[in-house]
């Protein structure tokens, strides 16, 4: 009888435990963020040369981010990649915002009225090359103004990402060619 209740309390325990790490949600952290940030210096075309892979850019190659400004201030987002799978392009609109002047704290949305963080964490002094975070260690991309980056600022911008937390030996890096 206590060997029977013995496991079935290590069931129960096992059980919560498996539900809890499924569940959970992945802790968001505060980023240190470009200041002072100019943005329309980060308005036009970017390349994205690496990027922590998601659902929504799953299988995406030669993408990129376009930034422009809207009448009311806020700025538009154009977000497009040639999808390898279905051998199209795919193209995402939405519109970011600042969270605070003069920073590299944006919030940015493709979904209405639904935000999420975008932090430029790292930028050259000429806004040739970007390093972004999301709200957390699960969102990260490494943008240029060209279809490559040197091998200083790459170094430098996987460094900073390590120190954070990020898997980078996780990056996807697409094909420009």
């Amino acid at each position: 009888m206590k060997k029977n209740k013995a496991l079935l309390v290590a069931g129960v325990l096992g059980t919560a435990s498996i539900v809890y790490l499924a569940t959970r949600k992945k802790i968001e952290q505060s980023f240190p963020v470009v200041t002072p940030f100019d943005i329309n210096r980060y308005l036009g075309r970017w390349y994205e040369i690496a990027r922590l892979d998601f659902k929504w850019e799953k299988n995406l190659t030669k993408t990129t981010a376009h930034y422009s400004l809207n009448k009311d201030g806020s700025v538009k987002v154009v977000n497009q990649g040639w999808h390898l799978k279905k051998e199209e392009w795919q193209l995402s609109e939405g519109k970011a915002k600042p969270r605070s002047k003069n920073t590299g704290a944006l919030k940015v949305s493709f979904f209405g009225p639904f935000y999420d963080e975008y932090n430029v964490v790292e930028i050259t002094t000429d806004y040739k090359y970007a390093l972004v975070f999301g709200k957390n260690t699960d969102y990260m991309w490494i943008l240029s103004r060209e279809k490559t980056v040197p091998d200083l600022v790459l170094n430098l911008f996987l460094l900073k990402a390590k120190s954070f937390g990020f898997k980078t030996e996780d990056l996807v890096w697409p094909d420009h060619e």
